[in-house]
């Protein structure tokens, strides 16, 4: 009986972990979603400065060191800091700029590839072992999100000739090596996650690269709060910018370094697609947006890469490759 309530407890614990990284990028397509507003009333450094330091506020208790959690270590350090540097920091400004220089569907197609660079990273820096499945549905997560892309409706580019369309064309083109840029960063977020994950509680991972999201970006926010005029924030503005503070800074982290856990980086990877499909339900249910067959047919392709990724492994014939697999 033990080692079938065994069985049963980690199966528990696993799809646990897989509802709290569908949950946490989920929770991000919302607010994505939903920062429309607040992007077009405040400036985006100083959106991400109140939204680091807000997030502070709710979580100073979480800085505090577990009884039972080791000190960090100088590499600990480290990497709490390139977490915070690329997940937080030249992510946001990464993407930012990428998508203003380039299309939105070129900027989707290559947001596409997240789930194939978080498979590269983890077995590079983590060694982790990728199974034929997971690969089938990384490649369903990434056909799935890139027909989403290029299913959306652009505006037709402006007819240019001469040096406006080289400048076009260049813009275009370093706009689609900031967005990648971003895509690497977001890889290198959640593979340092799992390797943090070993060391540091759930918790204080959040709190911890919040403060470092907060530091890095004072002088560019700092610098436009001494420029802006608050009195124009109305209150409505403020209550979804306290909901989006909360949601960026501290649920969404949480739940995904709870999630990092239990599950291995790469298969984390895949639950990336929670992140568009949750923006448009958003976007049809909130903002009266309408949804097309070929985006309901991207979905469908995309979730059958989610379902892949969470389906149990084939039982072992032997106690030592259920150890293995079970370590793994």
């Amino acid at each position: 009986m033990a080692p079938a309530s065994n069985a049963l407890t980690t199966t528990k614990h696993r799809l646990t972990a897989y509802g709290l990284l569908a949950l946490s990028m989920s929770l991000v397509g919302s607010y994505v979603a939903l920062s429309k507003p607040l992007v077009a009333a405040l400036p985006v450094f100083l959106l991400a400065w109140m939204r680091f330091g807000i997030g502070g506020l709710a979580m100073p208790h979480w800085l505090k060191k577990p009884v039972g959690e080791p000190p960090m270590t100088g590499a600990t350090r480290k990497l709490v800091f390139l977490e915070s540097l690329l997940g937080n920091f030249l992510f946001s400004i990464c993407m930012l700029y990428g998508v203003s220089m380039t299309s939105a569907v070129s900027a989707g197609v290559i947001m596409a590839s997240i789930p194939a660079a978080v498979a590269l990273m983890s077995w590079f820096f983590l060694r982790e072992r990728i199974g034929l499945r997971v690969w089938a549905a990384i490649a369903c997560a990434a056909f799935g999100i890139g027909l989403f892309s290029l299913s959306k409706s652009e505006l037709p580019a402006q007819y240019t000739r001469g040096l406006e369309a080289d400048l076009a064309y260049k813009n275009m083109l370093w706009g689609n090596l900031l967005v990648f840029a971003a895509v690497l960063c977001e890889a290198a977020y959640a593979v340092i996650g799992k390797k943090l994950t070993g060391t540091l509680s759930a918790k204080r991972i959040t709190a911890l690269i919040n403060l470092w999201g907060f530091v890095l970006m004072t002088p560019l926010g700092l610098y436009m709060a001494l420029q802006f005029d608050f009195g124009t924030v109305t209150s409505g503005t403020w209550l979804l910018l306290v909901f989006y503070s909360l949601a960026a800074s501290v649920w969404t982290v949480w739940l995904w370094m709870t999630g990092l856990q239990t599950v291995p980086a790469a298969k984390a990877g895949v639950f990336t697609v929670m992140l568009p499909i949750s923006a448009a339900l958003v976007g049809v249910f909130a903002l009266g947006e309408t949804l097309r067959g070929v985006q309901l047919l991207a979905f469908g392709i995309a979730m059958i890469g989610v379902v892949l990724a969470t389906l149990p492994a084939r039982a072992s014939f032997t106690p030592a490759s259920a150890k293995s697999d079970g370590a793994h």
